[in-house]
């Protein structure tokens, strides 16, 4: 916990020398003339429960500690559910997936961990799926509907190149439709001639004030590869993109670190797992980066994501709890007050 304000929090030793000088009244009035103020006091005293007297004022006090913690704007870190959660999945697709050190396939036992990692997820967060081999296509966009991304997954379609970093930017297309994200531009560039009418109804690409890494709560990106990048845009670069919008990105590397691997065909083929760069791409973001070697690794990796995607701690002001408890303490002591001696402390 820190504070925002923590100047208010020098008036504590102020607030200390209020018991003290409580004690220092009592013992004056104890050493007066007895006089009784009311019945109600009397009755109080003659009954053993003097407590009463000092319980009202200690309440106060409690309030007027609780008020200056207020005054300084404590912030703590605890986890909060999202209020719009949006998951997307980025599933490579590209031909080594057919690759079978992963029982009973790359592919297969990808497919599988998705849907068991659909069917665990709450009910309120939205699922998205983008695929990706040579190109990076919006499979389906976030919905609730689990049926429908679960059907996206069975249909994958194979193809040649690997592409994960023209992943990571559709994905942020699809987060920050407002932001202008144009893969197409950014791949081949700006062309001021020849352009069709629907071209000048796109939205100019905006400018982003970068926050910090994994600070967008609202949405995460699940990146998963088995190679390495063969084309399409820069991995790090896309990688720069996310952790300026704050967005998460856990990536799973499938397969083979080594990179010798037979194809379903029997021949022998090289297909390393680019870790280095993986790995990169989860620290930029504020991620993390899990290998999965065989299809069990993989289910239990999709099973953790389900826990650490949703729910996220984050930096929030306790304000107005802290003075909501606060009036609430100071309301009981003036009630007891005028219970138990028909007037306020």
């Amino acid at each position: 916990m820190f504070f925002l304000w923590p100047q208010y929090l020098w008036f504590l030793p102020v607030l200390a020398l209020l018991p003290v000088a409580y004690v220092w009244l009592q013992r004056r009035r104890g050493s007066a003339a007895l006089r009784y103020s009311s019945l109600g006091v009397v009755r109080a005293a003659a009954s053993g429960r003097a407590w009463r007297r000092h319980l009202p004022p200690a309440l106060l006090l409690l309030a007027c500690v609780g008020l200056l913690f207020a005054a300084a704007r404590p912030v703590a870190r605890v986890p909060l559910p999202w209020a719009r959660s949006s998951i997307l999945m980025a599933i490579d697709v590209s031909l080594s997936m057919r690759v079978t050190d992963v029982k009973p396939s790359r592919i297969v036992a990808a497919q599988e961990a998705a849907k068991m990692f659909l069917r665990e997820l709450p009910k309120n967060v939205e699922v998205g799926l983008i695929t990706f081999a040579g190109s990076s296509t919006v499979t389906q966009r976030a919905t609730l509907d689990r049926e429908s991304v679960a059907a996206s997954i069975d249909a994958f379609q194979m193809q040649l190149g690997t592409a994960i970093g023209d992943a990571i930017v559709v994905s942020l297309a699809e987060l920050f439709p407002d932001d202008g994200i144009d893969l197409t531009e950014m791949t081949y560039g700006s062309r001021p001639q020849g352009r069709s009418l629907d071209d000048k109804a796109k939205t100019p690409p905006k400018q982003i004030t970068p926050v910090a890494p994994g600070s967008y709560g609202s949405a995460a990106i699940i990146l998963l590869s088995d190679g390495r990048r063969t084309s399409g845009l820069d991995t790090l670069a896309a990688a720069k993109m996310a952790a300026d919008r704050g967005v998460r990105i856990y990536v799973v590397g499938l397969g083979t670190v080594e990179g010798d691997v037979s194809s379903p065909d029997g021949m022998a083929i090289y297909m390393k797992l680019d870790e280095p760069t993986l790995r990169e791409v989860a620290r930029m973001t504020g991620g993390e980066y899990f290998h999965a070697g065989t299809a069990e690794t993989l289910r239990t990796v999709y099973q953790n994501l389900g826990s650490r995607v949703v729910v996220l701690k984050r930096e929030t002001e306790l304000t107005g709890l802290v003075t909501l408890f606060s009036a609430v303490i100071a309301i009981a002591a003036a009630a007891l007050s005028m219970l138990w001696f028909g007037r306020f402390t």
